[in-house]
């Protein structure tokens, strides 16, 4: 007598032998990202010490009209698949300083996705104007694919 085999259970076998491969690929930083608010940067390759450089080109500004790519310089955990990681950007059109913390995820899909938390911080004259100095907010990040991908 022959059994015939369910459709539904090849493909949960299938998913099964598949699923473990799709969380051990590590999320990788370096490439071109874009975040939710339109802005771009990109990440150089993070060297064995997790180090890494690169440019942040944002989308938001109180003066649009002065936007300049400006720097960016990183660390990032080596161990973990999705690891965190934090960076500074040093604006060159004004003279506030913006630090990023954030996670590295890649979903089921293979899509690799940042989640940040970023502090902002502005010059003021005196510590009673403290109060208005530091903007705090967060962003998710996608990668940029480029034309050889």
């Amino acid at each position: 007598m022959v059994h015939a085999t369910s459709p539904l259970l090849l493909l949960l076998l299938s998913l099964a032998l598949v699923a473990p491969s799709l969380s051990a690929r590590k999320c990788s930083l370096s490439g071109k990202w874009a975040n939710d608010l339109g802005s771009n940067m990109t990440i150089e390759d993070v060297n064995e010490n997790g180090e890494f450089y690169g440019t942040y080109d944002t989308a938001v500004a109180d003066y649009p009209q002065n936007i300049k790519e400006s720097p960016l310089l990183g660390f990032r955990q080596n161990r973990a698949r999705k690891p965190t990681f934090g960076f500074t950007v040093r604006w060159k059109f004004s003279e506030s300083t913006t630090v990023f913390v954030g996670q590295c995820f890649t979903d089921r899909s293979g899509k690799e996705v940042l989640k940040t938390t970023w502090l902002q911080r502005f010059p003021i004259e005196n510590t009673d104007d403290d109060w208005k100095a530091t903007r705090a907010s967060s962003n998710f990040y996608t990668r940029l694919r480029t034309e050889e991908e």
